[in-house]
C-alpha cells in the first residue's frame, strides 16, 4: 500500500482492478482544514486519465505490474509481438495497448513491457531512436537561412518535420517522448 506521503511522479497503482500510473501528485496545505493531495492517474489498459483527491494518511493499493526488456520481432494483423531475450517466449500485443509506441518500432529493438498480472498491457520505447526516412520532398539549395522544415515519413510510417536539407534514404534520430527529429543519426 502506498500512503499520501509516498505519492509521486511515476508510481504505479491499483483503482478498481485496473492499473494506473501516476502522472501528476500536489499536495496541498490550506490554511484552514485539513492537507491532501490532488493526483493524476492514467489507466494503463485504456490510457484514460482521471483526478483524484486523496486525505492525508489514506492509502492506495500497489499495482501488481512488472516490467521485462524484450525485443521487438513483427507486426502481423494488428498485433505487435515481442520476445523476452533470456527465455526466448515470445508475447503479441494489440496495437490499441501500443498507444504512440507503434510510430517508432523497428525490428530487433528492445522496449520494456508492463505486465498486470501477467497480461502484457503496454509498451515503452527508448527516449530516442533512429529511423530511416522512407519518403521526403527534396530540399531547395542555398534556402537553409530561414529554419525552414519539410515532412519526412518515416520507414514506419510515421511523419516527422526535418531541416531542408534533411534527404531521403537518411537515419534520424527521432524523440518518442516529444515525436519530432532531434539530430541525423550517427550510426
Amino acid at each position: 500500500m502506498y500512503n499520501t506521503n509516498e505519492f509521486k511522479k511515476g508510481i504505479k497503482v491499483e483503482l478498481d482492478g485496473d492499473p494506473y500510473i501516476m502522472i501528476e501528485a500536489d499536495f496541498v496545505k490550506p490554511g484552514k482544514g485539513q492537507a491532501f493531495t490532488r493526483v493524476k492517474l492514467k489507466n494503463l489498459n485504456t490510457g484514460r486519465v482521471v483526478d483524484r483527491t486523496y486525505k492525508s494518511g489514506e492509502k492506495i493499493k500497489k499495482a501488481d505490474v512488472s516490467e521485462q526488456d524484450m525485443q521487438f520481432l513483427y507486426e502481423q494483423m494488428g498485433e505487435y509481438h515481442f520476445m523476452n531475450m533470456e527465455t526466448f517466449e515470445q508475447v503479441a500485443i494489440a496495437k490499441d495497448h501500443l498507444g504512440e509506441a507503434w510510430r517508432y518500432l523497428t525490428e530487433g529493438l528492445v522496449c520494456i513491457v508492463l505486465f498486470h498480472n501477467n497480461v502484457p498491457i503496454s509498451v515503452e520505447v527508448p527516449n530516442f531512436v533512429n529511423l530511416k526516412i522512407a519518403y521526403c520532398e527534396p530540399g531547395i539549395k542555398g534556402d537553409t537561412a530561414t529554419g525552414a522544415t519539410k515532412p519526412a515519413t518515416l520507414s514506419t510510417g510515421h511523419v516527422v518535420y526535418v531541416p531542408l536539407f534533411i534527404e531521403e534514404g537518411e537515419r534520424l534520430r527521432v524523440d518518442t517522448r516529444t515525436g519530432e527529429y532531434v539530430e541525423r543519426a550517427k550510426d
